[in-house]
């Protein structure tokens, strides 16, 4: 592969990034040409040490969204790095995805059961009016029981999505360095 059909797959993998990314990239790869034929190698020779231009551009868009999940998390941020890493291989469907799904429905349905216990009393009232001779006075303490139960876990919920996100990152990372090779040394 000469150099200009590098630089030119390496230029379609890269077009999710912003256009300064792109340049920045581009104008590295191009002096990792430069040197290489200073040093007497050939195009092909520079072309087929750097590797892949394909799973170079993957591994370059992974790190971008990880980097900038990092730094403002979202939860668009976080789609866009999850869909990044598994891109790097086929396994990361089950690595990254499995998990992801898993700890999302832990924490949608904590929020859920939150919510509930808050709503409570609205039931109880509600249940008061369809059938007014069944009302009992330990439907409505169990509610506002339910109320208070409801409160501490809605605040829980929130310290722990906050962690869970947090948590995720680092394990997108962990996982990107993974499939990149770069736990060897560490």
């Amino acid at each position: 592969m000469t150099k200009e059909q590098f630089l030119k797959q390496l230029q379609a993998g890269l077009q999710k990034l912003p256009s300064e990314e792109q340049k920045d990239i581009m104008n590295d790869y191009e002096e990792h040409f430069f040197m290489g034929i200073e040093e007497g190698k050939m195009e092909e020779e520079i072309a087929h040490s750097l590797g892949s231009p394909q799973q170079i551009a993957k591994e370059l868009l992974a790190s971008y969204h990880l980097e900038k999940v990092e730094n403002t998390i979202s939860t668009g941020n976080i789609f866009r790095a999850i869909w990044a890493v598994i891109g790097l291989g086929f396994f990361n469907i089950v690595i990254v995805l499995g998990p992801f799904i898993a700890l999302t429905a832990l924490i949608v349905s904590g929020w859920i059961v939150g919510a509930s216990f808050i709503l409570s009393p609205v039931l109880v009232v509600v249940d008061s009016m369809v059938q007014p001779n069944g009302f009992a006075f330990f439907q409505l303490f169990m509610s506002i029981l339910l109320v208070g139960l409801g409160i501490f876990i809605v605040i829980g919920m929130f310290y722990i999505t906050k962690l869970s996100m947090k948590g995720f990152v680092r394990y997108l990372n962990f996982n990107a360095k993974l499939v990149k090779g770069g736990l060897k040394n560490d």
